[in-house]
């Protein structure tokens, strides 16, 4: 059980495929490597019932010492908090946002939908860090985003009921998954799901623990505002807690129903979706649609990433302080002319 462990983690570069994990301050300003417990992530998660508790006292204790000597932790050149994983499964978890991509698609929703979790498989091999550019083949494939809310996981044994599951939560963090719209239709209408309309997904550089998120995780989900910026401006502020089918818990139960979910998987709850529209979107293509809705002609609709577009997807606490770092990243098409981080 995690319930009274509180630290968060990064993975910062050390040359090697899988990084080196550190304890991250509240503040986000400061970070010790822990050796001692795990070298990476992954090590630790594969142990969490010994190294939980260990990074929660070696916490406690730089707490205590005001984080004398530790080193200066920068989010912005951390790596994803595991740079491959096991297992990336997403759900659709908001019931806004697929009512508006199903009508999108011009499809029915589901049957079921609101009974049983809808969730797939996307690609775990690549993790991108939260200022690595979101790398395009071509702008006509429809780049977007999506802003989510994920968690990584302890074993689960196969079989774990949906009442006890969210006992499988290591950590929280939050996601950009990026998606290919133009290709999407097509991969769909083939009977076998996504693949080339999902590629690398992006995370934010901590991860926290639940009792970390103090009152902003309850029900097992996170209840705190979404905050999205393209190219420096609003795009929307959805709250991550709002209009949800299922909490986590019961999506780690439906993962568990017919096999183990392994150490190390991270799952996704899916785009963050309000039904009000004064809290804008959390992807481009519901921004489109709700445009095409409300009867804009199509040519003002907001367009998909471009060359050197930039999009920003961070959580705030009541405090104003940042929860798991931003997600700062530009795209970069292949063929364009490079450039540099403004």
């Amino acid at each position: 059980m995690t319930a009274g462990w509180v630290f968060r983690v990064a993975t910062c570069a050390d040359g090697t495929r899988d990084g080196q994990l550190v304890l991250v301050n509240a503040a986000l300003t400061h970070c010790r490597p822990v050796p001692e417990v795990a070298r990476t992530l992954q090590a630790a998660l594969d142990d969490w019932a010994a190294a939980a508790p260990r990074l929660h006292a070696l916490s406690a204790l730089l707490d205590a010492a005001a984080w004398a000597g530790a080193e200066p932790f920068d989010p912005a050149a951390a790596r994803a908090p595991l740079p491959r994983a096991y297992q990336w499964a997403d759900a659709s978890c908001y019931r806004h946002h697929a009512e508006l991509m199903y009508r999108w698609r011009r499809e029915p929703i589901p049957p079921r939908y609101e009974e049983e979790p809808l969730v797939y498989q996307g690609g775990s091999d690549v993790m991108l860090g939260p200022c690595e550019p979101i790398v395009a083949v071509d702008e006509a494939h429809g780049i977007d985003f999506e802003a989510e809310i994920g968690v990584i996981t302890t074993d689960l044994p196969l079989g774990t009921p949906a009442s006890e599951a969210h006992r499988g939560i290591a950590l929280v963090t939050l996601i950009n998954d990026v998606s290919l719209r133009g290709l999407i239709p097509s991969e769909l209408a083939r009977g076998f799901g996504f693949y080339q309309s999902k590629p690398a997904s992006s995370f934010a550089p901590v991860a926290a623990t639940p009792a970390a998120l103090g009152g902003a995780w309850r029900g097992h989900m996170l209840h705190r505002p979404v905050q999205v910026s393209l190219n420096g401006r609003p795009f929307g502020r959805p709250d991550a807690g709002e209009g949800t089918v299922f909490h986590f818990g019961q999506v780690l139960g439906h993962l568990a129903r017919t096999r183990a979910v392994g150490a190390g998987s991270i799952v996704g709850a899916g785009t963050i979706s309000n039904r009000d529209p004064a809290t804008g979107s959390a992807c481009i293509t519901e921004a489109r649609v709700r445009a095409g809705l409300a009867g804009v002609e199509e040519s003002a609709w907001t367009p998909y990433l471009r060359h050197g577009d930039r999009v920003r997807i961070e959580v705030l606490d009541e405090a104003g302080g940042s929860l798991f770092g931003a997600i700062d990243q530009a795209v970069q098409v292949a063929g364009q002319a490079p450039f540099t981080r403004a």
